[in-house]
């Protein structure tokens, strides 16, 4: 399902426009990555979490040159952790 998809079935279900709901789902994007990147979490209890995570640098092979070691710089990368209500309902317990 892609987000053109979604924002149907939302609206579908909410008895809403598309086009309202394409708006919320642009808002709330916008929200989550900005409140990520700035290392915050934003929370949906029984969905999941919305998170920043730092990667630390290290070294491996080149894939270009094997035995040629380089440096991957160290980052900051979102991640998703699903909360116990999705994972028993992706688990179907």
């Amino acid at each position: 399902m892609n987000k053109a998809e979604l924002a149907a079935e939302i609206a579908a279900r909410t008895n809403t426009t598309k086009k309202s709901v394409e708006e919320m789902l642009a808002a709330f994007t916008d929200c989550v990555t900005e409140v990520v990147a700035k290392g915050d979490r934003v929370t949906l209890v029984g969905f999941g979490t919305f998170l920043r995570r730092d990667r630390q640098a290290r070294e491996t092979n080149n894939p270009q040159k094997p035995g040629e070691k380089i440096k991957v710089p160290a980052k900051k990368v979102p991640a998703f952790q699903p909360g116990k209500e999705f994972k028993d309902t992706v688990d179907k317990k």
